[in-house]
């Protein structure tokens, strides 16, 4: 028999961080601890992780609910996940935190070359939205660093702004030097956005995440039809959990690349069904952390090994928080490796 124990852990930034949800000061992330009647001493770890606003799992009842599921987890695991559907975050937890107990509980989740330090993850250098300096300040340091893959989150400033941050990038860099992706988490007008990604298109862009808030269908399809840069679903998969609905979804947009975020998604079976829709209709993929503690993070990162995809992916480095647990995820040259 299974026992699932909870542990709430309140994440402190070490600085504010600015998102397109507002400015965040913590994060609530909830350990699952799962254990097995058949395996004394051995402990699997998963993390339910949310975002406050764009969970599609969160409300005032998560933590009730959360307790419920875990009181129940015979029923749920490990053949009836699929029922969590609505509930992503608790799911990722579940399906991450019974892969570490069949592995030994030593939070090996997808055993491979990385988990053994043998290989790493190529990543993007995340800039944080905020004031020019700031944001000049970030990108500097990322170069200095080794990035060779910069993500710039944007709409938080004026456009002008942005517009004048990217030129000074690409007037020191070529597109062969340092790759460019900007994500608007939807702060695009759908009536101005093709204007707006014409005066990004000048600055050889990989791609844009989320142009226009999602749900709006018919706009986006139009808009993927005559971007002059590649368009990457983000926020738009959020919620969508049924299969004719995801192939649906993709068929009708036909975006340029989707972004997978496994704790928003729900988790690694359903992540698995969006990336093989994806390559079924010539769509790219990558995958990303969603301010997970290391404990996610490092569940998501020997995931995202295991798919084999050689574009820079948006994991985090688990340095954002003061509080984070221990953690062997390293960085070095822009570059994610597990340390043994």
């Amino acid at each position: 028999m299974l026992h699932a124990k909870i542990h709430k852990h309140t994440l402190i930034f070490k600085q504010a961080s600015g998102t397109s949800r507002g400015v965040l000061h913590t994060k609530n992330s909830w350990i699952i601890e799962l254990s097995d009647d058949t395996a004394p001493g051995i402990v699997g770890k998963g993390e339910a992780s949310i975002i406050e606003n764009l969970s599609p799992d969160w409300n005032g009842a998560y933590e009730t609910k959360l307790a419920e599921i875990c009181e129940h987890v015979n029923h749920y695991v490990p053949q009836k996940l699929e029922e969590l559907c609505n509930v992503p975050s608790i799911r990722f937890a579940l399906e991450a935190a019974l892969l570490d107990l069949k592995n030994g509980g030593c939070e090996i989740y997808f055993p491979s070359e990385f988990t053994t330090g043998k290989k790493s993850i190529p990543i993007n250098g995340l800039i944080w939205m905020g004031s020019k300096e700031f944001m000049q300040q970030q990108i500097q340091e990322k170069i200095e660093a080794g990035y060779r893959c910069l993500k710039l989150k944007i709409g938080a400033i004026d456009f002008e702004t942005e517009l004048e941050l990217l030129k000074s990038i690409r007037q020191k860099f070529s597109k062969n030097e340092i790759e460019l992706r900007v994500d608007a988490n939807g702060a695009f007008s759908a009536e101005d956005a093709l204007s707006k990604l014409d005066q990004l298109a000048k600055f050889d862009l990989h791609s844009i995440e989320q142009p226009i808030r999602q749900g709006q269908h018919e706009a986006m399809q139009k808009l993927c039809a005559s971007t002059p840069l590649p368009i990457a679903l983000d926020e738009e998969l959020i919620g969508v959990t049924d299969p004719e609905k995801k192939a649906a979804l993709l068929t009708f947009i036909v975006p340029q690349y989707i972004i997978l975020k496994p704790s928003l998604v729900g988790g690694f079976q359903s992540s698995d069904e969006w990336i093989s829709l994806a390559e079924k209709n010539n769509i790219g993929w990558w995958i990303t952390s969603a301010l997970e503690s290391n404990i996610g993070l490092n569940a998501i990162a020997q995931y995202t090994f295991t798919k084999n995809n050689s574009m820079p992916q948006g994991l985090g480095t688990g340095q954002l928080y003061t509080n984070n647990f221990p953690s062997g995820l390293t960085i070095e040259k822009g570059r994610l490796s597990l340390l043994c």
